[in-house]
C-alpha cells in the first residue's frame, strides 16, 4: 500500500510544467533576514502552495500549506469547518484580477489529540472538494521525511498574511515572507520551558515572528533543491516578539499519519 500511494503521489505532483513538490516554477528569494511583522513582499507566486483559508464572505483567518492535488495542511486551532473556504494561487488578497482558485471543503480531519492547553497536535487536514489544476502559481509543498533533521541555525522560510503590526491589527494585502534560523528544542525551552514538545519545532528569536493570521501556514526548509515542509505555525509570543522563538508543529512527527490519511480518505 505505502508503495502504490507514493508512486501514485509522484503522478498527482508532477504538474504540467514538470515540476515534483517544492520546486516553484518562480523561484522566490529570501534575502537573508527578513521580517513578516513589518513584513518583506514575496515573489508573486514563489511560494505556489501557500493558501488563504477563508470565510464564506472572503476573509482571511489562516494560512495552510498544499501537499496534495486534494489536500492542504493547516493548525488545528484555526478552527476550520465545511463552511470555510481554501483560495490558493494568490499573492494580493484584494486583487480582482490574479488567477485564484477557489475551492470547497468537503472534509476536515482534526487531529484527535489535539490539546487546546498546550498546543500538541497542532494539526488539521483538509480535503479539497475537488483537486486544484496544478501550474505554474498552485503546487503541492514536499513534506518532511519522518527522520528529517533540521538544524540549530539552519535559515528557512515562512510566509503568510497574518499581522504585520500586531497592536494595530494590520493585515497585508501582499503575502509576506521571512527568513529566519531554526533553534533547537533545547534553547527554545529557555524561553518557553516545558510548553515546548518534541513534536514542536522552533525558530525565530531574531527579529522576525510570525504573528496572528499566520497560523496554519508553512515553515519550509530546503532539501536537496525542493522545498520541504518543516512546520505548521502554532503559537508564540502574544504580542508577535520577534525576539522570542515561534513554536510550529514538527511536520516530520505527523507525516505518515497524513500520507495515512489521504490513503484512507
Amino acid at each position: 500500500m505505502a508503495i502504490l500511494w507514493f508512486l501514485s503521489c509522484l503522478a498527482l505532483l508532477s504538474g504540467a510544467y514538470g515540476q515534483s513538490c517544492g520546486v516553484p516554477a518562480i523561484s522566490p528569494i529570501v534575502p537573508g533576514i527578513s521580517r513578516i511583522v513589518n513584513g518583506v513582499n514575496a515573489i508573486s507566486g514563489s511560494w505556489p502552495w501557500q493558501v488563504s483559508l477563508q470565510t464564506s464572505t472572503g476573509f482571511h483567518f489562516c494560512g495552510g500549506s498544499l501537499v496534495h492535488r486534494q489536500w492542504v495542511v493547516t493548525a488545528a486551532h484555526c478552527g476550520i469547518t465545511t463552511a470555510h473556504r481554501v483560495v490558493l494561487g494568490a499573492y494580493d488578497l484584494t486583487s480582482k484580477t490574479e488567477p485564484i482558485q477557489i475551492r470547497a471543503i468537503s472534509k476536515v480531519l482534526k487531529h484527535s489529540l489535539y490539546n487546546t492547553q498546550t498546543n500538541a497536535n497542532d494539526l488539521t487536514l483538509i480535503k479539497l472538494a475537488t483537486p486544484v489544476t496544478l501550474n505554474t502559481r498552485v503546487a503541492p509543498v514536499c513534506l518532511a521525511a519522518t527522520n528529517a533533521v533540521f538544524n540549530d541555525g539552519e535559515i528557512c522560510a515562512t510566509t503568510g498574511w497574518g499581522y504585520i503590526n500586531a497592536t494595530t491589527k494590520i493585515l497585508p494585502a501582499k503575502l509576506q515572507q521571512a527568513g529566519l534560523p531554526i533553534m533547537s528544542n533545547a534553547n527554545c525551552q529557555k524561553y518557553w520551558g516545558s510548553l515546548v514538545q518534541p513534536t514542536m519545532i522552533c525558530a525565530g528569536a531574531s527579529g522576525v515572528s510570525s504573528c496572528m493570521g499566520d497560523s496554519g501556514g508553512p515553515l519550509v526548509c530546503k532539501r536537496n533543491g525542493a522545498w520541504t515542509l518543516a512546520g505548521i505555525v502554532s503559537w508564540g509570543s502574544s504580542t508577535c516578539n520577534t525576539f522570542y522563538p515561534v513554536a510550529y508543529t514538527r511536520v516530520s512527527a505527523f507525516t505518515a499519519m497524513i500520507n495515512q490519511a489521504i490513503v484512507n480518505n
